[in-house]
């Protein structure tokens, strides 16, 4: 492991410390890209104009003329938790505006597949809606709009997701109006904001107008939508999308809420289920506690499950729902974990111990549960460094002979694009892909798995070269001994981290004073730093080190006998 230190530019480091930002924090702010403080102001009128999303004002006139006619709203959802959390803004967000009857329907991973399919857009004419709402998905269902509108629906796409290409041109779905900062023309500055944020913005834009056609009226107060941000912001860090300017302020300003206790019933009840504090929420319960008990639902059993969670403001209902989430993502942590096991036994069988990986990894097995497919390709790609495909046999009627695959990538091989070639090379081999840069999804016939795996090493020889396949960790350098404060801890904790914003990671040579295995899987280390002790642990690690390394860690607090220290949380050792 080679580990890189980040170059921090002393211009932006001086003007963000004049301004009164930490020096701690204005180091890494400026190691980040941020140069001036004004792109810290999280500020709500800062957040990027709705009118400036392309779509967005046509799909509020849309709303607001059948909120006008009291027409039946039915929104597609998507089963992860940037579809779940989408769905539960558009649902509270069209009530808060005026509309009496708005409903939801949520694809079944198995028998459904992916986003509007022609039997989604039935079921929806059938439930007697008479406008369908996708989130965080459509921007490919052609046949799903088609049909939709076949049967007499209106139809609002909002989607996030790279739009498809046919023979090479961007091709979009025949909807009535379409709302994604990625689809052509679109001149919106935030390309990377979630499902959730799109559909956000949507209401933001419905709001407008109809405060311009003066709906409220003789001093009525207009409906307040910030307090749907404490989803919005679960949403967009689940969803791991880039955390640019945009997507940093609509997180923060949820996180400021939910720490003064505005939630929906439902996330403060995941938040006690997940024995996780709300009044110190940070980005990393968003991302490790509460976005995967939501998530466990649409991969085990029904996402309707989260969603009403997130609906409720019953509390105990609310209390159930959550504790059903957390009985899931048990049953999902145990199927993961067996799974995981037997896959890495597959991927390390592609290639001798004195080799290095191939330069893609694929694997199949028939017992694998295809909910948990995309955690695990996670885990491979984590393990090996290497673009990662799992697959598993449908288990959809009448299809299991389809196999459905889920893919993570490393930084700088685009997977859906990789998807993409694979397509033109080998016609008919993919029968339905998409998804994003570091993970994207597949359906194929089982037939033609090892085409598959021939394309994907293939495209990935080609795109991949030495350094993007040898391993790295990007650091902040070293931490200055003053900086070893639990309060500075703290402070570090509650900033907004995430995916192109990465949380500190500090590195520096150590001393290791002692080490020891504690539950047989963890490396428990004591350390001199500058000359003075503190604990370490490296969580998943079972190598002992060598009396002087050079370290990866991040900062944390652990409490014994009351008394609060820092501990460093070991990332990566450059041995």
């Amino acid at each position: 492991m080679k580990i890189l230190t980040r170059d921090i530019p002393p211009r932006s480091v001086w003007a963000l410390e004049q301004s009164g930002v930490h020096p701690l924090l204005a180091q890494l702010f400026a190691a980040r890209g941020v140069s001036q403080p004004k792109e810290l102001d999280d500020n709500l009128s800062n957040l990027i104009p709705p009118n400036t999303l392309m779509g967005a004002v046509q799909a509020a006139f849309l709303l607001a003329e059948a909120i006008s006619k009291n027409l039946r709203l039915c929104i597609v959802a998507d089963y992860d938790c940037d579809g779940a959390t989408a769905c539960a803004v558009g649902i509270r967000g069209l009530k808060l505006l005026g509309s009496h009857n708005v409903s939801f329907i949520v694809p079944d991973r198995v028998i459904d597949g992916y986003g509007l399919t022609p039997s989604i857009a039935q079921q929806v004419k059938d439930s007697g809606a008479d406008v369908l709402i996708t989130v965080d998905n459509g921007i490919a269902s052609f046949d799903g709009v088609d049909k939709a509108r076949e049967l007499g629906l209106q139809v609002l796409v909002t989607d996030h997701h790279l739009p498809a290409k046919i023979q090479g041109i961007v091709t979009l779905p025949n909807a009535h109006v379409i709302v994604n900062p990625n689809q052509p023309e679109c001149e919106f500055e935030s390309k990377s904001m979630a499902g959730v944020g799109v559909m956000f913005y949507v209401l933001l834009a419905l709001r407008a107008l109809l405060r311009e056609r003066g709906t409220w009226g003789n001093g009525q107060a207009q409906p307040k939508l910030d307090v749907l941000l404490p989803l919005v912001a679960m949403g967009t860090v689940a969803d791991v999308v880039k955390i640019d300017a945009n997507n940093r302020r609509l997180i923060s300003q949820g996180l400021k809420r939910i720490r003064q206790g505005i939630m929906p019933a439902g996330m403060r009840s995941l938040f006690q289920v997940a024995s996780r504090q709300s009044d110190s929420a940070t980005t990393f319960d968003f991302g490790f506690a509460l976005g995967p008990r939501i998530n466990a639902a649409g991969r085990l059993a029904d996402m309707t499950l989260g969603i009403e969670c997130l609906l409720t403001d019953d509390t105990t209902r609310a209390t159930e729902l959550a504790e059903a989430l957390d009985s899931i993502n048990r049953k999902r942590r145990d199927i993961e974990g067996s799974m995981r096991e037997q896959a890495l036994i597959i991927a390390e069988s592609l290639f001798d111990e004195s080799e290095t990986p191939p330069p893609a990894i694929c694997v199949f097995d028939p017992d694998f549960h295809e909910g948990v497919v995309g955690i695990v390709a996670s885990r491979i790609k984590d393990k090996l460094h290497r673009p990662s495909f799992v697959f598993a046999a449908s288990s959809a009627p009448g299809k299991e002979h389809e196999l459905k695959g889920s893919g993570r990538s490393i930084p700088g091989f685009h997977l859906r694009d990789a998807l993409d070639l694979i397509a033109k090379r080998y016609p008919n081999v993919l029968l339905r892909f998409g998804g994003h840069a570091m993970a994207a999804g597949c359906t194929l016939a089982e037939e033609n798995l090892s085409t598959f795996e021939k394309g994907f090493n293939e495209v990935a020889q080609e795109l991949l070269d030495e350094a993007t396949l040898a391993r790295s960790i990007q650091t902040d350098g070293p931490l200055k001994s003053v900086y070893r404060q639990t309060e500075l801890v703290d402070l570090l904790h509650k900033e907004v981290w995430g995916q192109g914003f990465a949380a500190p990671t500090f590195s520096e040579e150590v001393e290791v004073l002692s080490q020891r295995l504690v539950g047989e899987k963890h490396l428990a280390l004591k350390l001199k730093h500058q000359g003075q002790p503190v604990d370490g642990i490296w969580f998943g690690h079972t190598e002992l080190l060598p009396a002087k390394v050079k370290l990866a860690f991040r900062l944390d607090a652990d409490a014994w006998n009351g008394i609060r220290r820092v501990r460093f949380l070991i990332e990566a050792a450059e041995l």
